[in-house]
């Protein structure tokens, strides 16, 4: 799956920052649509150290209303979550009614990381591949969307920018010696997130592979599924807004920056 994958999609600065405006603007108003709706939507990002993740989050997160989203970074379980079952952590993550929640990473370091870095037994991974699909199921039921981005970048790239973030002396704490450790084995994490995928891939959880290269042609990915995702069950509802011109997007954005 993922070594199939076009990894040279790109797309021009100018193209980006004509449609940003516009996704934008869509998004502000879906947010409040799904709101009103009381329709709560979970979205994951996963994918390579480096990749963009917190890129995604920080743009998607720039022109919502902060009342209405949170965003959870996910790190190891802390020892009082590790005398929980495994999922409790991330069921208390989980939005209210109308409401967005943002993970960078998710449960499914569970199924990544753990049995890596960790020695998770077999057993219990593969316990945890069924534990991911039920819970996503049941929270699909209960009125959930589910929007998953998998960021996809070559080992190569990796490296070029591990490069380039430990040359900066304010962004070179981010680098761990695993980041470098997992660059040295892509192929090995390769084949672990492919499993990944094809386990957890489902009609109610779907992931979108994101070509994340290009950080303009990612961005405009990540908008239009998430976009797509949200107007897709709005309009189920029959609550969706209406569209608008990119026209009427950038009259919005002026007023923004006049206001503030």
């Amino acid at each position: 799956m993922l070594e199939v994958v076009n990894l040279n999609q790109k797309l021009d600065k100018a193209t980006w920052k004509a449609r940003r405006s516009h996704y934008q603007q869509r998004l502000y108003d879906l947010q409040w649509a799904a709101y009103d709706a009381r329709v709560p939507t979970v979205i994951v990002f996963a994918g390579w150290d480096a990749a963009g993740k917190w890129t995604c989050v920080r743009m998607l997160t720039s022109r919502l209303d902060p009342r209405g989203f949170t965003v959870w970074p996910i790190r190891a379980a802390r020892t009082h979550e590790q005398k929980r079952p495994w999922l409790w952590r991330f069921w208390n993550k989980l939005p209210n009614y109308g409401h967005i929640a943002i993970f960078d990473q998710s449960w499914y370091g569970r199924v990544i990381f753990e049995p890596v870095e960790h020695g998770l037994p077999e057993a219990d991974v593969l316990r945890a591949y069924n534990d991911i699909v039920d819970f996503e199921r049941l929270i699909a039921l209960d009125g959930t969307i589910i929007v998953k981005f998998f960021l996809h970048i070559s080992a190569k790239e990796q490296a070029r920018r591990f490069k380039k973030i430990e040359a900066d002396p304010l962004e070179s704490w981010r680098l761990a010696p695993e980041d470098r450790e997992r660059n040295r084995n892509y192929d090995r994490w390769l084949q672990v997130y492919e499993h990944m995928l094809e386990r957890t891939d489902t009609s109610f959880g779907p992931w979108t592979i994101v070509e994340a290269t290009s950080r303009w042609f990612m961005l405009d990915k990540v908008y239009r599924t998430l976009i797509a995702s949200l107007e897709a069950r709005l309009g189920e509802l029959d609550v969706l807004p209406p569209a608008i011109s990119e026209a009427e997007a950038l009259q919005e954005e002026s007023v923004l920056v006049e206001e503030s």
